[in-house]
């Protein structure tokens, strides 16, 4: 694509708690050290204003870093940016203490989006997780409280426990894995479907489907399997340390692919690539 697009013309989502968030995002699992803080910067250059991390991956402080870098650079707001982490597994049992240590390696004043990471249902923990930090959000410290690899029973017990839907679920989505069942969950709740991993880890580019759709809309294979997920709604929050792709990634928006490309896109066959979170970790 010629043109990238502006952070305006990048299509929000409204959350059920009434926050919106941006529908394409940057994920930074794998991203550390300087090298995370240069990329999230040019992100921030070519207009994406929706950034992923977590506490398990390491470089909340970089993210943070970044995003204070750019605002006094006058490069973006804070009030612009939607920043996301999450809970890790092992802090579930004393999640408002991890929450705390979270946000100040973020360095920030509140956390526009915070995750439980996985149920864990074995451990018996994700509920009381849930509830500490829609104490947060009440506090203030938190925008939204969302989820990430829960499945439907999981949710169940959130919604029935608290009366309140998560604004977010985060699963593993892609061409040939689409959740169509979790999805449908999703809508009934409104709550947000956000794919990670929303290219397969590289497997759906191999698809020659994948290539003719790409080859027909002057596109790459990466821009149509991301474009094919935004044209239904689901955020996505690609990960990358290539300033190309970062570019290629953010102009995905811009490609309306027609009635036949999804279907043509829906048929390819795949499956899940990660831990299945009925079982992990166990």
């Amino acid at each position: 694509m010629a043109v990238t697009p502006s952070p305006s013309v990048i299509p929000h989502a409204r959350l059920n708690d009434g926050h919106e968030v941006p529908l394409v995002g940057l994920g930074t699992y794998k991203l550390t050290g300087p090298d995370a803080v240069t990329i999230i910067r040019r992100a921030i250059e070519c207009g994406y204003r929706h950034f992923d991390t977590a506490s398990l991956y390491g470089n909340e402080e970089e993210v943070g870093r970044a995003v204070h870098d750019a605002i006094a650079a006058g490069d973006v707001t804070r009030e612009e940016l939607t920043i996301t982490s999450k809970l890790w597994n092992d802090d579930q049992p004393r999640a408002t203490e991890a929450f705390q240590e979270s946000l100040r390696r973020l360095n920030l004043d509140y956390v526009d989006l915070f995750m439980v990471h996985w149920p864990w249902p074995q451990n018996g923990t994700f509920v009381a997780a849930y509830e500490a930090l829609l104490e947060q959000r009440e506090a203030g410290l938190i925008g939204s409280v969302g989820v990430a690899n829960f499945y439907e029973e999981t949710l169940d017990e959130l919604i029935a426990a608290t009366g309140v839907a998560p604004a977010v679920n985060q699963v593993e989505l892609h061409i040939g894995f689409t959740q169509p069942e979790l999805r449908d969950y999703h809508a009934r709740h409104g709550i947000l479907t956000e794919a990670w991993a929303p290219l397969g880890r590289g497997e759906v580019l191999g698809s020659p489907e994948v290539a003719q759709i790409a080859e027909a809309y002057g596109a790459t294979s990466a821009q149509i399997a991301l474009a094919y997920l935004v044209s239904q709604g689901i955020s996505i929050i690609p990960k990358t340390s290539s300033e190309d792709r970062l570019e290629q990634s953010f102009t995905v928006a811009g490609i309306q692919l027609d009635a036949e490309a999804l279907k043509l896109l829906d048929g390819i066959p795949g499956g899940r690539q990660s831990n299945d979170p009925r079982v992990f970790p166990g």
